[in-house]
Order: C-alpha cells, then sequence, then structure tokens
C-alpha cells in the first residue's frame, strides 16, 4: 500500500476520478473505447476522418457499454514518425468539439503526450482524461500542465520511443520495473498535486512478447499502488503474432486477454470493440458476484 508522506497514514485504495461534472466509478471495471482520427492507426486508421462516421461510431460505443471515449490524433504504432503539434489539433479539435456537442453525457479521454496539445483541447471543449503513453518522457511540461489543469491523467509505462521501441526492449524484470517507473513518477505527480491517476503499463510500447505476457501474468502487481489501472490489449501483436492471424481477426484473442487482465484486477479496458469488452465485464462481474456470496 501506498504511505501519505504528509500523514503517515496508509493511503485508502482509490475508485474514483472525477473529469469536471463527471465522476467515474471503478467499484465495476469499465470500457474505454478507442477513436483514432488519423490516417496511420495500426487497425483503424482512416476510418472516423469524416464527422458522420465519426459520430455514428461514437454512439454505437456508447450504446455498446462505453464509459470512456479515448480520442487519438496521432499514431503512436511501433516505428511510427512524430507529426507537428498543428497536424494534431487539426485532426483532434473538430472531432472533441463534435463528440462533445453531440455526447454531452459521455467523458472524453484525449491520447497525447504533448501538453499543448490537452490545454488546447481543454480550452475548447473542457475538462477532459489527459492519456500520455510517453508517462511524460516526451514532454517535460507534461506534470506541471496535469496539475495547473487538474485534469485526471493516465500514467503509462514506455520504454524508448514510439519510432524505436520495439528494436531490442531489454528487461532483467518487466514487472518490477515497470513498478519501479510508477513510483517514481507518481510521487512526482502527487507533490504537484494531481490526485487523480490511472496507471496504464503500456502493453507493446516497448516490450517483447514475453515481457507482455509477463505484464499480464502479473498484472495484479500494481495493486500495490492502490491506484485504478488500465489495461489496452485491443488486436494488438502479442496477440495476433502469438495466434499466428492478423490484428482483424484478433477479436476473440483480444476478448481472452482482456478477461486475464479483469482477473488480474484491471479496471479500465481500452479497446476498439467495445461490445464485447464489455460482454467480458458482466461476466466476471457474475463470477465476482458468485464468489462474494
Amino acid at each position: 500500500m501506498l504511505i501519505s508522506q504528509s500523514t503517515g497514514k496508509f493511503l485508502k485504495r482509490k475508485n474514483k476520478i472525477t473529469v469536471g461534472d463527471f465522476q467515474l466509478d471503478f467499484t465495476i471495471p469499465v470500457v474505454m473505447g478507442i477513436v483514432n482520427v488519423t490516417p496511420d492507426s495500426f487497425y483503424d486508421g482512416g476510418k472516423f476522418t469524416d464527422e458522420a462516421v465519426l459520430l455514428n461510431h461514437v454512439e454505437k460505443m456508447i450504446t455498446d457499454g462505453a464509459t470512456i471515449i479515448d480520442l487519438g490524433g496521432i499514431s503512436t504504432r511501433p516505428g511510427s514518425s512524430m507529426i507537428s503539434t498543428k497536424v494534431e489539433l487539426e485532426r483532434l479539435l473538430p472531432a472533441a468539439t463534435a463528440i462533445r456537442k453531440n455526447f454531452p453525457e459521455i467523458p472524453v479521454s484525449i491520447d497525447t503526450f504533448r501538453s499543448w496539445v490537452a490545454v488546447r483541447v481543454i480550452d475548447e471543449i473542457g475538462p477532459v482524461i489527459i492519456n500520455d503513453i510517453s508517462g511524460g518522457s516526451l514532454d517535460s511540461k507534461m506534470f506541471e500542465t496535469v496539475a495547473r489543469l487538474k485534469m485526471p491523467y493516465i500514467l503509462s509505462h514506455i520504454q524508448g520511443t514510439p519510432l524505436n521501441m520495439q528494436e531490442n526492449p531489454q528487461y532483467k524484470d518487466v514487472v518490477r520495473e515497470v513498478s519501479n517507473y510508477f513510483s517514481e513518477k507518481v510521487k512526482k505527480l502527487s507533490k504537484l498535486g494531481v490526485e487523480d491517476i490511472v496507471l496504464d503499463p503500456g502493453f507493446g510500447f516497448g516490450k517483447t512478447l514475453d515481457h507482455n505476457y509477463d505484464l499480464l501474468n502479473r498484472l495484479d502487481a500494481f495493486k500495490v499502488f492502490q491506484l485504478p489501472v488500465m489495461v489496452g490489449l485491443s488486436r494488438k501483436s502479442m496477440i495476433w503474432k502469438a495466434l499466428e492471424i492478423t490484428p482483424e481477426t484478433a477479436l476473440n484473442g483480444t476478448t481472452v486477454a482482456n478477461t486475464m487482465a479483469l482477473l488480474g484486477g484491471a479496471d479500465i479496458l481500452r479497446v476498439h470493440d467495445v461490445k464485447e469488452a464489455a460482454e467480458a465485464v458482466k461476466i466476471f462481474c457474475e463470477i465476482k458476484a458468485t464468489i462474494s456470496k
């Protein structure tokens, strides 16, 4: 358990975060729907650049059980190169504005590692969750910006950058090293006054197949932080390479992996396919209810 530096007392498990007028409760795991307004994301690139198509897709995700919509304007697939902040904002702002206007009842997460992008989106549509795949490593101003804006922050682990992260990732003990990373970063964020932190082990971000499955098998190790944990396994190479298939045919494998993550303590499933993930959560909750009787 974490110990408060100011009081020396054990910290209770944090089951809720606040996003403006929204309060997200993780007593029951929730589903985050992925929406990429990019031409080059590994699975859904180019599908949602038209506003009408985008809004129809978001509506379906909400109907299928999404609690959060995660909007991304830059691909962070392995080997991807950077685009300018200007281009990222040109993709994000119209989509974020349309989603907030048409679906004001759904919390929005912005998938960006740039503090200025987060500032501009929040100026445009109001409070959001900031989902930073770099854990502050790609923008030295990210932590202070999150603290100033008082927004929830998803702290992800990465080794390297999207361009080079899969070239030769090395760990002596991936779970221990990711835990140490979280410990250091959470302390920095807490000192700055950031209260709502979600941990993401960063599946596929600087990890081999074995590293990813070691993390999944030992996901419960991150319960020590008493913070919500998000997993992003959806159609990733750790699934389709293991099954010798393609991202397009990796839905069943994704559902299996998501179920294992729930059993390991995941609070948020970040997915392309909301209906199947929501069904996995329901089955998981039935199991938990039976155990508690």
